[in-house]
């Protein structure tokens, strides 16, 4: 998973920022304690094959239905098995666990 990287402004160019006021409204981001764990170096994070089987099918580019047809399974099945890994690895898509799989070079 990417970081922003947090960029300091000078006082001069804090004149431009927005006011204190107009930025009111905005709710700040917070993280998620699942992200935190699962990302956290110490914490280890095992997927069956077939999860990077799927994983590996899904790099591939191929749509859903077709993934489903080579691992033989239906395509519901197989939308339900990717959340299910997404869950695991505390990723909101699958290509965030398609990336997380190859970045530990998994698939």
């Amino acid at each position: 998973m990417e970081q922003a990287t947090l960029v300091r402004r000078t006082p001069e160019e804090q004149g431009t920022l927005q006011s204190r006021e107009s930025r009111e409204h905005l709710v700040p981001l917070q993280t998620r304690a699942r992200e935190t764990v699962v990302n956290s170096p110490y914490t280890s994070v095992e997927l069956d094959p077939e999860d990077l089987e799927l994983l590996a099918e899904i790099a591939t580019g191929v749509t859903t239905e077709v993934a489903a047809r080579h691992l033989e399974l239906s395509a519901r099945t197989l939308r339900r098995r990717i959340r299910n890994i997404c869950d695991v690895l505390g990723v909101n898509t699958a290509i965030e666990a398609v990336v997380w799989a190859a970045r530990r070079q998994l698939i």
